[in-house]
């Protein structure tokens, strides 16, 4: 019995599941008539201000917990107007000196944690960590999709 092919059907997951997997951002699969997912993409890639830049450095700064609020939310209120989504939090290189290597950052809880090098770091935060380990990046990105995005002293954004 041989075999003939019969017709084909094309499939197409829909927005919801996409979300669920962790293929589109919560920004473009949110309402109709939202961006287009290219364009919540692209947004991401734009290079990140200076003031951006500085704003991120400074959250590890050792500022008392009000300041860092208020500076965690301009944060927040920058990723969001002026790119479209804003990460879960960052992964930087540590300034502390030993044993600390790397530090994690929360724009949500607005919490910094000092990691050695043998301590492990949470997800989704450790797909981050040996990138900012590398030295090369001013820090990295996490977004809640999965979305690793490291940015360089220069605020270029390195597309994965």
């Amino acid at each position: 019995m041989g075999y003939t092919e019969g017709p084909r059907r094309i499939v197409r997951p829909d927005a919801q599941e996409l979300t669920g997997r962790g293929l589109l951002g919560p920004r473009t699969a949110a309402a109709p008539g939202g961006p287009a997912p290219g364009l919540a993409r692209r947004e991401l890639h734009q290079p990140r201000s200076g003031q951006l830049l500085d704003a991120v450095r400074r959250l590890d700064a050792g500022l008392d917990d009000q300041a860092c609020r208020s500076l965690a939310e301009w944060v927040r209120e920058q990723y969001t107007t002026s790119y479209g989504s804003v990460p879960l939090g960052f992964v930087a290189r540590c300034h502390l000196g030993p044993p600390y290597v790397d530090h994690q950052l929360s724009l949500f809880h607005v919490i910094v944690r000092h990691f050695a090098p043998a301590e492990q770091m949470p997800e989704p935060f450790s797909a981050a960590r040996m990138l900012a380990r590398s030295g090369g990046y001013a820090y990295v990105e996490v977004h809640a999709d999965g979305l690793i995005l490291p940015v360089l002293e220069d605020g270029t954004v390195v597309r994965p």
